[in-house]
């Protein structure tokens, strides 16, 4: 049974992935992960939210539909949000969406659908004034996106203008995507040029929309289809909204049917999954909407997806190979993870030859052997897993696979402690595949963001012997990057330049690059916030770590131990004398006294007085801390209107629960 750290730990490590996978797929357009892998990842990511609220956080990437804007393009904010979808992935699911929606709305009988195929291209919103189009821009993370209005005008399927009975003010939302037959051209072209080739249309069409450069767009055989228009007059429908976007001028798939009652959507979902392969563009699912736009109205949203519409994703496409060995990598806090090397097979258009295996506990649950014909499955573009052995074809050539007693790269001892199914080098920094994930982490986007400081280069610095901790990264000379076959002149004094530029970061963000086991972004603030300077942060006690709210003794003793480790401790001295910013500046703007001094407070629920971060952001001001989770230590929960879990876990903990007036007396107000 896992613990409430193993559990604070998965989900912090859930976080942490979908956080880079939504800032490659949203913002770089370079995906690592299928939709399907990513659908796992977020839907073990709500089953452990749902199942322990304490630990909700309104940052969560549940919580969100993207990734923040990071790029070369001005940020434009959506008038409405453009919201993701929740999944389903078979019958059952699908009902249970259904019987959820009839009981919100109190009604029986069958609804209409519409059911649209699920395109898989690069979602955008257009907007028109006055019959023009005046503004463009992607999804980004749901609240804003990239403004790419100049790469739209070049897609020949979205009008400029529009007829003169369109509304005044019209935002037409859709999918920009590219024919298969067009991917397919265009990658023989980029072959024949020796160019690099995408690995699948969406990537293309979204690589190609997102060029600083429109001429380069241009060139793309880019395509739209439309799915929703906001600012239409007299429309009660979904379906009459698409014909209505088709009338004014839009591309509309002209294979959205319109129907009633869930047995027919599941009969319209697997037409389209059996002429899938027939269609010109990639698709992987469908898209079920509430015909009604009252009722989807009276639905709402929940988080980030519309209660109202769901997506119905196609199974997962598999096939059989060999195993033909289990190699183990070492990560940035050395795990080891055993991977699986396969004989190369095509699934679904891509050739596989590599599937992670996680952990020993997995190799032997899938009763998995070397040499053994296996199951692999991949749907869309998912990294392939092994769903299990085939033990009737063993030939007794086969041979079990057991995790290394000393680590495959630096030869230190491997460790699996009591209760947790990783397995670690001992090693610490001094290994080297530990040191260059840990390089990498520094520079990360959310760490210290340095500009060019990613694996490639971090394998070099350590190769060559020019890195050995962290703070090494700070006493890089020219000299020594020129010397190196990867630099020129250019690109080593941009990497200075980012190193330098990189000192000033805020404190949080420097404790967080650190990599201390369990202490992301969230506790790095905290702590950051608390302590004020890295010094009085390493000089802290256990007891003086676990009185900061949300803090637990996992937590505490691991910044204890990171901060007590001698080699960390000249790594700390090392980025202070380099010049790094290790302290916040000026004094803590907090008051000293008062009735909400020390107190620590939760709000849930929807407050009249003020938005909630606002409320947080004025106890905050007050002297007191605002949490995202209730705990025993929590003071007290706010609860206004539809109050959620929280405040059953208020009650249960015994914390003191106050309604919003109450809470607006204790302020004051």
């Amino acid at each position: 049974m896992p613990t409430e750290t193993d559990v604070r730990a998965e989900i912090e490590r859930l976080r942490r992935e979908l956080d880079e996978h939504n800032y490659r797929y949203h913002v770089l357009a370079q995906p690592i992960v299928s939709d399907v892998e990513y659908d796992r990842l977020f839907r073990r990511l709500q089953e452990l939210e749902r199942e322990h609220p304490e630990f909700a956080d309104p940052n969560s990437p549940t919580q969100r539909v993207g990734a923040p804007v990071q790029t070369g393009f001005k940020s434009v904010t959506h008038s409405v949000p453009m919201l993701s979808l929740a999944n389903s992935f078979d019958d059952a699911e699908l009902r249970a969406w259904d019987a959820r929606v009839h009981r919100q709305l109190g009604v029986e009988g069958d609804f209409t659908f519409t059911v649209e195929p699920k395109i898989d291209g690069l979602a955008v919103s257009l907007v028109y004034e006055r019959g023009y189009l005046v503004r463009a821009a992607t999804r980004g993370d749901g609240l804003s996106g990239e403004d790419v209005t100049a790469n739209i005008r070049t897609i020949a399927d979205i009008p400029w203008s529009l007829p003169p009975y369109a509304p005044d003010y019209l935002e037409v939302r859709g999918e920009v995507y590219m024919n298969k037959g067009d991917f397919e051209a265009m990658n023989a072209e980029r072959a024949e040029a020796g160019e690099s080739l995408f690995a699948n249309p969406r990537n293309a069409a979204a690589g190609a929309l997102r060029q600083l450069d429109p001429r380069i767009t241009a060139k793309r055989p880019l395509k739209f289809w439309a799915y929703a228009t906001l600012g239409l007059e007299g429309i009660t429908t979904q379906y009459g909204a698409l014909e209505a976007t088709h009338r004014l001028g839009f591309p509309v798939y002209e294979g959205i049917r319109l129907v009633n009652g869930l047995d027919t959507v599941i009969d319209v979902y697997r037409s389209f999954g059996d002429r899938r392969g027939e269609l010109p563009f990639e698709i992987d699912g469908v898209v079920i909407k509430l015909n009604s736009l009252a009722d989807q109205e009276r639905l709402g949203a929940v988080g980030r997806e519309p209660r109202w519409a769901i997506a119905y994703k196609f199974p997962a496409t598999q096939s059989t190979t060999r195993l033909l060995d289990i190699i183990v990598q070492v990560g940035r806090t050395g795990v080891l993870t055993p991977v699986a090397v396969l004989e190369p097979v095509e699934i679904g258009g891509v050739v596989v030859s590599r599937s992670t295996l996680h952990n020993e506990d997995e190799v032997l649950r899938k009763d998995l052997l070397i040499g053994d014909w296996v199951v692999v499955q991949r749907a869309g573009d998912v990294i392939p897993q092994i769903v299990k052995s085939i033990p009737e074809r063993r030939e007794g050539t086969e041979r079990p696979f057991s995790m290394p007693e000393h680590c495959p790269v630096c030869g230190g001892a491997t460790l699996r402690p009591e209760g947790l199914v990783a397995r670690f080098c001992t090693n610490g920094l001094q290994c080297p595949a530990q040191l260059i994930e840990a390089i990498k982490h520094f520079g990360s986007r959310r760490g210290m963001d340095i500009e060019g400081l990613g694996i490639k280069v971090a394998e070099v610095l350590v190769e060559k012997g020019l890195v050995k901790d962290l703070a090494d990264v700070y006493y890089l000379q020219r000299a020594d990057l020129l010397a190196l076959e990867r630099f020129g002149e250019k690109s080593a004094d941009n990497l200075l330049a980012a190193l330098e530029q990189s000192k000033s970061q805020p404190l949080d963000r420097l404790i967080f690059a650190l990599g201390i086991h369990e202490v992301g972004d969230q506790t790095a603030k905290l702590l950051a916030k608390t302590f004020r300077s890295l010094d009085r942060l390493a000089a802290a006690t256990q007891v003086e770590l676990q009185a900061i709210p949300t803090i637990g003794p996992s937590v505490s003793e691991s910044i204890a131990s990171f901060c007590a480790e001698p080699g960390n401790r000249t790594v700390l001295e090392k980025l202070k004398a380099a010049g790094v910013a290790t302290e916040l500046p000026g004094a803590a703007d907090v008051p000293s006294e008062g009735p909400l001094v020390g107190k620590s407070f939760v709000f849930t629920g929807r407050m009249e007085s003020m938005p909630r971060p606002d409320a947080e952001a004025l106890v905050e001001r007050m002297g007191a801390t605002a949490q995202s989770s209730v705990t025993k230590k929590t003071t007290y929960l706010v609860a206004g209107e539809e109050a959620g879990s929280k405040l059953d876990k208020a009650k249960k903990l015994g914390v003191s629960v106050l309604t919003e007036a109450e809470f607006l007396a204790l302020i004051g107000r």
